[in-house]
């Protein structure tokens, strides 16, 4: 049991430290993913190893239950990990009118490596924030509309990928007033006021853009498009 808890902990590190940092453990459900993982290690190994225990066996028997039983744990902690690692946060990616949360399985991998340099390969220690550039006439935004039907948006091609200071202007373009974010949200009106206050953001000067993640939430902005917090509430009205 020792040993699994402290496999466990090991898992925590790569899960909540690198792989889904800060509020990823909520916007791409690293939090579930890590403890479906978790349970899986924690609660077969042992329940199996009680299920079969029986000392009548003999010492080379159980050993080769054991081992058996540590196999398939391992088998199955591996495939989970491998499951919360291709679900891991990518990018976070300014896209037209909003932001989305890109994992790495989102990415469409045909071009990775045909974008900017930096972007060859995802990072492992937390998101990306970028910005996208829109498919230039032509051949491009016609391949962009067809891949876009078969679920590859801009924000999911590394080909579009640019800095996100590069964006900046579409960003204060296109976002909104905070107090229109507060108007609408009456309920959690005190939530988004304690965190404006929490952050130093002057409500005068704050916008925001709604976010697709996997629970509501929208990215609050300071009056130069920089990127001041995320706030757990809806933004698509």
């Amino acid at each position: 049991m020792s040993l699994s808890f402290g496999i466990a902990a090991i898992c925590a590190g790569l899960v909540f430290v690198l792989w889904y940092p800060g509020p990823y453990r909520q916007l791409s459900g690293g939090r579930e993913l890590f403890f479906l993982v978790i349970t899986v290690d924690v609660i077969l190994g042992p329940l199996l190893t009680f299920a079969i225990f029986n000392p009548a066996k003999g010492w080379p028997v159980l050993r080769l239950d054991l081992t058996a039983i540590a196999m398939l744990q391992l088998a199955a902690l591996g495939y989970g990990l491998a499951t919360v690692y291709q679900a891991r946060p990518a990018a976070l990616v300014f896209e037209k009118d909003r932001f989305r949360v890109i994992s790495a399985a989102d990415v469409y991998e045909p071009e990775l490596g045909k974008g900017r340099a930096e972007y060859y390969r995802l990072p492992l220690t937390g998101p990306w924030t970028l910005g996208t550039r829109p498919p230039k006439e032509g051949n491009e935004r016609f391949d962009a509309i067809l891949l876009g039907l078969n679920g590859y948006d801009v924000a999911q091609r590394p080909i579009f990928w640019q800095p996100y200071d590069d964006s900046k202007a579409d960003v204060l373009r296109v976002a909104k007033p905070v107090s229109v974010l507060i108007e609408h949200n009456t309920g959690d009106r005190a939530l988004l006021e304690g965190m404006l206050a929490e952050l130093g953001l002057n409500p005068a000067t704050t916008s925001f853009l709604p976010l697709m993640a996997r629970v509501n939430a929208v990215v609050l902005l300071n009056g130069r498009g920089d990127i001041a917090g995320i706030a757990p509430v809806d933004g698509f009205f």
